[in-house]
């Protein structure tokens, strides 16, 4: 430990400038069991994710009963915007946490807080403590967000880095998958009662696995070279060229190396005006689209086709479906055929496939079977899209900050798009008409079809690129007269 401070502070003092190839060397190792590990431990995030929003949504119709909390919808509505608020405040101050003391603190501390929140959010006995307990729990899940996206760009070798991204952020809808039929089984076996605090309650049980699973993980080279810290960032690395049963020294001549300064000047907004205006559009249209239709689907369900509080999971569980296939089917595609056209193409198909299903149910048209079909198509294509808009964010921007990045672009988009939207079609949904729920996905579809053409325009051409030749470490030298 002492030698480990002793050379952060040497560096720090002597503002010392160092080559190395360690970026080269994660980039150029073969797909081993220590890259599925990675996935499987810190991709969980995500799959958390979709299970607290889903089991919400597959459980409104209880909450809105006496054997839940009786809420009303426009309670449920507010549950979902407070919910996402938590996640704006734990992803900003988590993120910063994460950018100083490193992203393996951190994503143990965030599991922490999402573990005791849900744990607190099956115990709650009013409005009041049901939004708080879900706001901890979001903040955790936010916090958990910015500290996984980092480490998993940072580690993940550059060639598989899309696709890899666009499938982990797709496995949301895994989670979204265990929540509807967690709540299918739960509230046709038991009491209803009790059956929507044990749905909440399983999801401190899963976090629990994979705390453990964790343990494993080292910390980010790239993270400790930002930080001063090469010798250890190279052991680590040495470390998993082992595990991946290639040589330290194999193929060292054609690596390109990078040369360092302690040194950084955060200037991100000037140095990239452009990605940032593109990754507010690409997060909040899709946050808008979303949680405005994802939250409230259940009430919709049972407002609007009465569909008992017992069987609002089934339907959930094909929309879940289509959400996953479509970062499984078309991940690779984001690799191959090109950040840019595939992200511009999957936001304006979406966006206008969910235009073309509100006109369809604002003219009742559609059963609540035809209408979960339909939106298993319009979800194919646009979890792909909101998967891609988060690989967009995490791989645009130096690493010194990334995950602070992380965290504010979750701040913008999910306060501009995703508050908002739930909120609003709460609000529709109380007045029972389907004309106006028209308006509000008219808007979603337009929105999501202007993200189309932003990203046409500005949009960033990561595919198979390192991280470093997208965005320039801030604590990279510049190159010898």
């Amino acid at each position: 430990m002492q030698d480990r401070e002793a050379l952060s502070a040497t560096a720090a003092a002597s503002d010392a400038v160092f080559t190395t190839d360690v970026p080269a060397r994660l980039d150029r190792l073969p797909w081993r069991r220590f890259h599925w590990l990675v996935v499987t431990a810190l991709g969980v995030t995500w799959i958390l994710d979709g299970l607290e929003v889903t089991v919400v949504g597959a459980l409104s119709g209880v909450l809105t009963s006496t054997a839940g909390l009786a809420l009303t919808p426009q309670q449920v509505g507010w549950s979902g915007s407070i919910y996402l608020m938590g996640g704006v405040v734990g992803a900003l101050g988590f993120g910063w946490l994460t950018d100083r003391l490193g992203r393996k603190r951190l994503f143990t501390a965030t599991l922490a807080v999402y573990l005791v929140a849900t744990l607190a959010t099956g115990l709650a006995w009013s409005f009041a403590s049901f939004v708080l307990f879900r706001a901890m729990t979001a903040a955790g899940i936010g916090g958990e967000g910015a500290a996984m996206d980092s480490a998993i760009d940072e580690l993940i070798p550059a060639r598989r880095r899309g696709q890899v991204s666009i499938i982990i952020h797709g496995s949301f809808w895994v989670g979204a998958a265990l929540g509807s039929l967690a709540s299918v089984v739960l509230l046709n076996t038991l009491p209803p009662r009790l059956g929507w605090r044990l749905a909440f309650i399983g999801g401190a049980l899963l976090a629990l696995i994979i705390v453990y699973a964790r343990r494993y993980l080292p910390e980010s080279p790239r993270w400790l070279l930002t930080h001063g810290r090469p010798g250890e960032a190279a052991a680590i690395v040495g470390q998993i060229e082992a595990a991946c049963g290639v040589a330290d020294d194999e193929l060292a001549s054609e690596l390109p190396r990078l040369s360092l300064t302690t040194q950084v000047v955060r200037s991100l907004i000037l140095r990239y005006p452009k990605r940032t205006a593109l990754c507010v559009t690409l997060l909040a249209t899709q946050a808008f689209c979303y949680n405005a239709i994802f939250f409230t689907y259940g009430l919709i369900l049972k407002t609007f086709y009465g569909v008992p509080d017992q069987s609002i999971g089934w339907f959930l569980l094909p929309f879940a479906a289509g959400n996953v296939l479509g970062p499984a089917l078309l991940g690779r595609l984001f690799d191959t055929l090109g950040r840019r056209v595939m992200i511009a193409a999957t936001y304006a198909i979406s966006g206008v496939l969910l235009a073309i299903t509100g006109w369809l149910f604002a003219r009742h048209a559609l059963s609540a079977a035809q209408l979960t079909g339909c939106w298993c198509v319009v979800f194919f294509f646009a979890s792909a899209a909101a998967s891609a808009a988060y690989l967009t964010i995490s791989e645009s921007f130096p690493l010194e900050t990334r995950a602070m990045i992380i965290g504010v672009f979750n701040a913008f988009g999910n306060g501009i798009g995703g508050i908002a939207g739930p909120i609003l079609f709460g609000a529709q949904i109380a007045t029972r008409s389907a004309g106006a729920l028209l308006w509000g996905y008219l808007i979603g579809g337009a929105l999501m079809i202007l993200a189309a053409v932003v990203e046409l325009v500005i949009g960033v051409d990561a595919e198979r690129r390192p991280l470093e030749d997208i965005a320039p470490p801030l604590s990279a030298a510049p190159p010898a007269n």
